[in-house]
């Protein structure tokens, strides 16, 4: 993969599933990556904050008393990652 924005955003979603970062530090990498919002489309970039937002939301909470799933946020980051690779080629 040539795209190193990419590449960190795949980096980041892996160590915070290896437990190897915290989602503080998850979603100031992935915000930092904002050369590439700039050449997605604006409809990424609110997807992307919104998903963002909630994880942050949700890393307050145990997960019994929290709505958000953190598995299931991730799982659609990496969705709207896949997408955003799409888009970019």
């Amino acid at each position: 993969m040539s795209n190193a924005s990419i590449q960190n955003l795949h980096d980041a979603l892996n160590a915070l599933r290896d437990g190897d970062i915290n989602v503080a530090a998850f979603c100031t990498a992935w915000r930092a990556q904002s050369d590439l919002l700039k050449r997605l489309p604006p409809r990424y970039e609110e997807v992307a904050e919104d998903l963002l937002g909630r994880l942050e939301a949700g890393s307050l909470f145990t997960e019994e008393s929290c709505s958000f799933s953190q598995e299931d946020l991730l799982n659609n980051l990496a969705v709207w990652l896949h997408k955003a690779e799409k888009t970019l080629v």
